[in-house]
């Protein structure tokens, strides 16, 4: 009887906060937009020039790992 009851007051207290009328719920948050945006923009550079950031990454690492 008693987890009922607890499982009854945190239903309630949920649904109370769920349906508390704020005007911006449901809104996509400011952070989740650039996130997305600049996941896009770096797919949309590293698709078409893949290959020579690849080659531009490999020159620089064999310079600094080439003992002279």
């Amino acid at each position: 009887m008693r987890a009922y009851a607890y499982l009854t007051a945190t239903l309630t207290a949920l649904a109370a906060r769920l349906d508390n009328g704020d005007p911006e719920r449901g809104d996509v948050p400011g952070w989740v937009m650039i996130t997305v945006m600049t996941a896009a923009l770096v797919l949309a550079i590293l698709i078409p020039f893949r290959t020579a950031i690849v080659t531009a990454v490999s020159n620089a690492l064999s310079s600094v790992t080439t003992v002279q």
